[in-house]
């Protein structure tokens, strides 16, 4: 099989779940299709027991709406599709619909490199039922994977603080789009570099590597093969040191450093990537200012996260500036999926008039939110962000207003017109068409950048960190509960 051709440069309208077509043929035969609906994406429970998430995978949603079609290959295999009787699934009516759709919806959603928080709609899709529904798995697809492996690397940028930080995962990714979505959402995430060269030149990223073990054990001697190294790469040495021991390894680096000193280059530093990272790393470090190279840079790679880092560098003093990380990043070891959900929020009515609609359970965080929504950010007088509000856009929401916890109705915040407030959903599409430019991979990054340094430390704690609020308007609220009373 050519991967290349029959994956990943085929049409990616089919890339849903077969009870998307299936209830959109069930619309189209029961005449509902053309239903003017609203559905909104969201999250209940931030990840990895933090208190944010940080919003990515927008660019890819806005490609995929954009290239949205049913080629004839699509058709041709839902044509084939049988039902119980060996009977053909589908109309060909249906199918010649879908032959000629063209997506007419507006998209409202929350720029990448921005907090979000649970419950509050990350994104808003508007339009034909049928077309609403068709985009549900794609999207959660696309930003469930992206928004949490983002949330994970900004979790790691805050532990490095200013340290460089590489992404060295993808031969652990989850297949090739595993390793390159996972590559473009660290680097929104706060990473500064990768190792993943197509990632690289896809995305417009900087691009980091030197040699592997392999290369030493080519060698006889682990000094021969430094040697080699700098002979033919004298402006990129970074020297592996622990392929046999590593102290000596540093040894030997600096030895060869020297040499490429005299040659007019310098020695850019070392990596470990074994071992008792914070004692090799202050034993190195003592080496190298020795021997001259005070400014050689420390990388540190091994099964690294958030935790290890923070400790390294807090508890055990550690001296390591550069870290790569790589399976516990582009894995999301500790919490594999962000559990993201697409829910519908008003539908028309045989009158023309939206209904709101809510989905009901047991549990009162399952409880979906009525409404066309939009989400307003506030700042304090002092431009921290200090709460969200999420309000119907069918009603304005007043500078004086109560947020309501969706899950808690004791719980409330008041926000006065001291509180400056943006709102987060922007409009994307406007009737299938593209009305947003979109911006550049490193704008985005330095949004989340910004995004981080706004909110209190206290959210941004690895362990219990404080619940930033997160309120229905006060109007919503009341709305939320005499719909959920009129449900029969």
């Amino acid at each position: 099989m050519n991967i290349s051709k029959d994956l990943y440069k085929t049409s990616l309208t089919l890339l849903t779940d077969f009870y998307q077509i299936t209830m959109a043929y069930g619309y189209w035969k029961q005449n509902k299709g053309e239903q003017k609906a609203v559905f909104h994406g969201y999250f209940r429970k931030a990840p990895f027991k933090g208190g944010y998430a940080i919003c990515a995978g927008l660019g890819y949603v806005i490609d995929y709406i954009n290239q949205f079609e049913f080629t004839p290959d699509d058709i041709a295999f839902l044509a084939q599709q049988k039902d119980n009787n060996d009977k053909p699934l589908f109309e060909k009516g249906f199918l010649d619909y879908l032959s000629n759709l063209k997506l007419s919806v507006n998209v409202y959603a929350v720029e990448e490199g921005r907090a979000i928080f649970p419950n509050e709609p990350f994104i808003r899709i508007e339009g034909n039922l049928i077309e609403c529904q068709l985009l549900e798995t794609a999207i959660l697809n696309i930003v469930n994977f992206q928004t949490l492996i983002a949330t994970k690397a900004a979790r790691l940028r805050i532990a490095a603080q200013d340290d460089t930080l590489l992404e060295f995962g993808l031969r652990r990714a989850q297949g090739i789009d595993g390793g390159i979505t996972a590559t473009r959402a660290a680097y929104i995430g706060g990473f500064d570099a990768t190792s993943n060269v197509l990632a690289a030149k896809l995305l417009d990223i900087p691009v980091k590597g030197t040699h592997a073990h392999s290369w030493i054990m080519s060698y006889d001697d682990e000094l021969k093969a430094f040697k080699a190294y700098a002979e033919a790469m004298p402006t990129n040495c970074i020297f592996l040191v622990d392929t046999y021991n590593t102290l000596e390894g540093v040894k030997k680096a600096i030895k060869v450093g020297l040499e490429l000193r005299e040659k007019g280059y310098e020695m850019i530093g070392i990596r470990l990537d074994s071992g008792d990272l914070s004692y090799l790393s202050i034993e190195a470090r003592k080496l190298l200012d020795e021997g001259g190279f005070s400014n050689a840079k420390i990388v540190a790679s091994n099964d690294l996260d958030e935790y290890l880092i923070n400790n390294l560098k807090k508890e055990q003093e550690a001296k390591i500036n550069v870290w790569g990380v790589g399976t516990k990043l582009v894995t999301a070891y500790d919490q594999p999926a962000l559990g993201g959900v697409y829910k519908l929020g008003a539908i028309e009515n045989e009158d023309g008039h939206l209904d709101y609609k809510v989905k009901l359970s047991e549990q009162v965080n399952k409880i979906s939110t009525p409404g066309i929504l939009q989400v307003r950010r506030f700042r304090d007088e002092k431009g921290k962000y200090s709460a969200d509000g999420i309000y119907n856009e069918e009603f304005t929401m007043s500078e004086n207003c109560t947020l309501i916890d969706p899950n808690n109705g004791i719980r409330s915040k008041k926000i006065t017109e001291k509180d400056q407030g943006e709102d987060l959903l922007i409009q994307i599409f406007k009737e299938g068409c593209l009305v947003y430019e979109k911006p550049s991979i490193h704008t985005s990054k330095d949004k989340t950048l910004t995004e981080l340094s706004r909110f209190d430390n206290s959210i941004k704690r690895f362990y219990n960190p404080h619940e930033y609020p997160v309120g229905l308007e006060k109007g919503l609220y009341e709305l939320k509960l005499e719909v959920i009373n009129n449900l029969k």
